[in-house]
């Protein structure tokens, strides 16, 4: 009894109970005038198609556009209400205004580093052509002076989490979509606790939605009480808006400016196998080393401040104040965010530039194969050139219906020549790129419109680094415990498979 009144009133059903009641009332609404529908269909149409315009000429992408089209256009009173609450992610001027704020601290913050782009410049053109991208949409410049290790497994990362938090001496900045209270999180947090009680800044900042099934209701209160200092990013309200859109996708650790850690492992026990959720769960980091951790650390600072409304002084916490001596160059390291309200599709632009310049083989690791025309054309592009372009999903899946518009996209690139694998064992939540044995990236960037286009989210470039290697020697091992998708298999699906992925993947920009 007392298990199920906890599942009645836990915030989730209580939410999901408020939002429910908002749209009734709305149906309601229409529905007493039903008397006047002549009148509101005209006016629904009016409204619908003036907002059909309006998508049209939005900078939004073209199939994020078609499924909302196709929603108004269905449902003429209704599509539009629901796009105006859901759809449009534009922002109030109080809030441009805040963040163009953060934008230029971030600017101020990390200048052009152009004697490091002279030195990409001479070795491959093609190469600074990419950076100087990233540097200029993301206001985060290419480094020297870092050393980079690529971790193949959700293990390997917690282990190494572990040694390094025990090492910090003045600041712990952590950054996370997902907590969950269970071995990974509670061997973690004692050692914050620890840590805060011994003086160190230790700071947490946790995705709302991203938590909301794995936290106590107000676990930012619990972390205050022992010391730390706590933010919830976006808080979850019971209120019909498109702000449920934007989340906090990012994995940062930083800890003491010179060391810092991201990728797809989240903070809770299935990313490391502490209990099998999907099958076996594969997952990837990158631990970086010097003056690259000083990208990660403005992303952290800049975001506490955006929810904080404090005005810190970044300088303080540059690597080399606390770093003993200079990291020995490995490589060019890049570390970069995107920001899903200015404007610019970063994440995307990264992995299309990689594509577009490749020349023996990209390799491709990614949950979720939900992509808009424009990537399919690219992948599809390089390996009718020749490019050996190859790419692991899933073949557990986290979401049936995720999983359906994955595969609804096989076949149109096994056409082309990608060659496509499904991880046998489990579930794989990697999101990284291996490039010609010369570039690669690992971050928190799916291939699905939530992460390209709605999320923010970071990850980090790498030009002629050793972990690039890494990356690519983890694909091709991990690439032999997979199950190849022929052409034959992809168009041997009944036809009823078939249509359900057809329209799911007409509304997948809006999953």
């Amino acid at each position: 009894m007392v298990q199920f009144l906890k599942m009645i009133f836990h915030r989730v059903v209580l939410i999901a109970l408020m939002l429910v009641l908002q749209l009734a009332l709305i149906f309601f609404t229409v529905w007493k005038f039903n008397q006047y529908f002549i009148f509101l269909y005209t006016i629904g149409t009016v409204l619908g198609l003036a907002l059909v315009l309006f998508i049209i000429n939005d900078k939004s992408n073209p199939g994020y556009k078609i499924a909302w089209i196709v929603v108004i256009m269905l449902l003429p009173i209704f599509g539009a209400l629901f796009y105006l609450l859901f759809g449009a992610n534009h922002l109030s001027r109080r809030e441009k205004a805040k963040y163009d704020s953060i934008e230029q601290k971030t600017k101020a913050a990390t200048v052009q580093s152009q004697p490091v782009l002279d030195e990409i410049a001479a070795l491959d053109g093609s190469a600074v052509v990419q950076s100087r991208y990233i540097e200029r949409s993301s206001m985060s410049p290419p480094y020297k002076n870092t050393s980079s290790e690529y971790l193949p497994l959700g293990e390997i990362k917690f282990e190494r989490m572990v040694q390094e938090l025990k090492k910090a001496r003045h600041y712990i900045f952590l950054e996370y979509f997902i907590l969950q209270e269970g071995k990974m999180w509670n061997t973690i947090l004692d050692i914050l606790v620890q840590k805060a009680r011994e003086g160190v800044d230790v700071r947490v900042l946790y995705d709302d939605m991203g938590s909301m099934m794995t936290l106590p209701y107000r676990y930012d209160r619990k972390l205050e009480k022992l010391g730390i200092k706590c933010r919830i990013f976006n808080p979850f309200l019971p209120v019909l808006t498109s702000r449920f859109n934007n989340r906090d996708h990012r994995k940062i650790c930083v800890i003491d400016g010179h060391t810092g850690f991201t990728g797809g492992i989240n903070l809770a026990d299935e990313y490391i196998n502490a209990y099998p959720k999907h099958g076996h769960w594969k997952d990837t980091a990158i631990l970086l080393r010097g003056d690259a951790v000083w990208s990660l650390t403005v992303m952290f600072l800049t975001m506490w401040d955006l929810i904080t409304k404090e005005d810190e002084d970044f300088e303080q916490y540059r690597p080399h104040i606390h770093q003993e001596s200079v990291q020995e160059t490995d490589g060019f390291v890049q570390p970069f965010t995107d920001n899903p309200l200015d404007g610019e599709a970063t994440g995307e632009t990264v992995y299309m530039n990689l594509i577009s310049k490749a020349q023996r083989y990209v390799y491709i690791t990614t949950p979720y194969l939900i992509i808009d025309n424009e990537m399919v054309t690219a992948l599809s592009n390089a390996a009718k050139s020749g490019v050996d372009v190859r790419i692991i999903t899933p073949h557990i899946p986290d979401k049936w219906y995720v999983h359906a518009v994955t595969r609804a996209y096989y076949e149109v690139l096994l056409e082309s020549g990608v060659k496509i694998y499904e991880y046998a064992p489990g579930f794989i939540h990697a999101k990284t790129f291996a490039v010609d044995d010369e570039y690669g990236v690992v971050g928190t960037i799916n291939l699905d419109y939530r992460s390209l286009y709605l999320h923010f989210e970071c990850g980090v470039w790498l030009y002629r680094t050793n972990s690039v290697l890494q990356v690519r020697d983890d694909f091709l091992a991990t690439q032999e415990k997979c199950q190849e998708i022929t052409l034959e298999q992809a168009r041997h699906v009944k036809w009823y498979r078939k249509a359900a992925r057809s329209v799911l993947r007409m509304f997948a920009p809006l999953m």
